[in-house]
């Protein structure tokens, strides 16, 4: 991206800088001044304006080469807190994060099924517990707090075993007034899985990936995309809708009265089912989603396969059309199951005839089970520090 140095155009330019030294880690005004094309005079006021603010720190001058010494500029942690609050079909978490993405404090919480008052109850309960120690300064920088949730939280009610009745509630509610009543921050909403999508792209390794199709297996699969380095939400909030593509049911024959999508063969809840089936508890999925254990045994091996099955025709059709070269895959499980689920789905891939395609990688992704929830503590910093806003938040602000 370019910087301008026209009248009036200052938050810009503030958040391109702050959007760049996000991306290195680290950068001095020379470099700076390069990136953007801006003169060293405005990218000097702008860096000692938000040093000022409380959002830089300036480091230590880097001597040994000809000329003054260069002195890099980093983000400073504490220049923003944020809330983030995941309300997902089996578990809510509510994440504090600061201006890095360090988490510095947490909530976690298992349900049958959500509804709005245990949501209302919880995140109440959840402000007041994780502010209550906090230092006056720290809780002055709030900026905000961002909602990472499904779309019509009423669907699905039969694939998660939830009363229909009750989970129909959310239709009458409006999920960012409902948590904006509780607090005194903006509060923000976005697609859980386009959150996580912000997360990966914030604080994990998709800064390294100008493009890349974004694939996170939670109770239902979905996807993000990025493209030039930002997110791409499309013309409903909702690109990358992988849980949604039609997909081959290995439980059934071909020619039922309708076509099965992603969602209902490559989701945790579909593994849950099978537990379910054998008369074991699933309660671990979602109780532990960073260990499960090593006590699953086939049923985790065949639940991987079908993922990988099912998961490879839809990455094959989604490289058709948008022609990334990294898909990054991640979710609500352990580690060692992360890294089956990509070796499996390249193996099923490479039986895919790809004839026509350029060559795309499967890499992890970085932030695991917590993506969602960073996801969400992403939307007030995406909001406030960064050039996406206009991109997420135009109607949401």
């Amino acid at each position: 991206s370019r910087g301008t140095n026209q009248t009036g155009v200052r938050l810009y330019n503030e958040r391109l800088v702050l959007s760049l030294i996000r991306r290195h880690g680290e950068l001095p005004k020379a470099d700076i001044a390069r990136m953007t094309g801006l003169s060293p005079q405005t990218i000097s006021i702008i860096t000692n304006a938000l040093e000022a603010d409380g959002l830089l720190l300036r480091g230590n001058p880097l001597r040994g080469k000809v000329g003054q010494p260069l002195v890099p500029y980093s983000l400073n942690p504490e220049g923003a807190l944020s809330f983030g609050l995941k309300i997902g079909r089996r578990s809510v978490d509510l994440y504090l994060i600061n201006f890095t993405g360090q988490i510095l404090k947490l909530l976690h919480k298992t349900y049958p099924y959500p509804t709005p008052d245990s949501i209302r109850r919880f995140a109440r309960e959840g402000f007041e517990s994780l502010v209550a120690d906090l230092p006056a300064r720290l809780v002055a920088r709030i900026a905000g707090v961002g909602i990472a949730a499904p779309y019509e939280m009423w669907t699905w009610h039969e694939e998660i075993g939830a009363p229909k009745a009750e989970i129909d509630a959310w239709r009458q509610v409006d999920v960012r007034a409902m948590i904006g009543a509780l607090c005194n921050w903006p509060v923000y909403f976005a697609n859980d899985i386009t959150a996580a999508c912000a997360a990966e792209l914030m604080f994990g390794i998709g800064g390294e990936h100008a493009d890349y199709l974004y694939v996170f297996i939670g109770s239902f699969i979905g996807g993000g995309l990025v493209l030039n380095g930002h997110l791409f939400p499309g013309r409903t909030q909702n690109a990358g809708a992988l849980g949604s593509m039609p997909a081959q049911d290995p439980g059934h024959a071909a020619g039922g009265s309708r076509t099965t999508q992603l969602m209902n063969v490559a989701s945790i809840y579909t593994l849950e089912r099978k537990l379910i089936a054998q008369g074991r508890s699933p309660d671990i999925l979602w109780q532990s989603p960073d260990d499960w254990g090593d006590d699953l045994g086939p049923v985790l091996d065949d639940w991987i396969e079908e993922v990988a099955v099912s998961l490879a025709y839809s990455i094959v059709a989604a490289i058709a059309v948008i022609d990334v070269g990294t898909v990054l895959i991640d979710g609500a499980f352990p580690s060692h199951v992360r890294e089956r689920i990509i070796a499996r789905t390249e193996a099923a891939i490479a039986r895919i005839n790809q004839q026509g395609l350029s060559h795309f990688r499967l890499l992890p992704g970085s932030i695991g089970n917590a993506a969602r929830a960073m996801g969400g503590a992403s939307l007030p910093l995406l909001a406030n520090f960064t050039q996406d806003r206009e991109v997420l938040f135009k109607d949401n602000a």
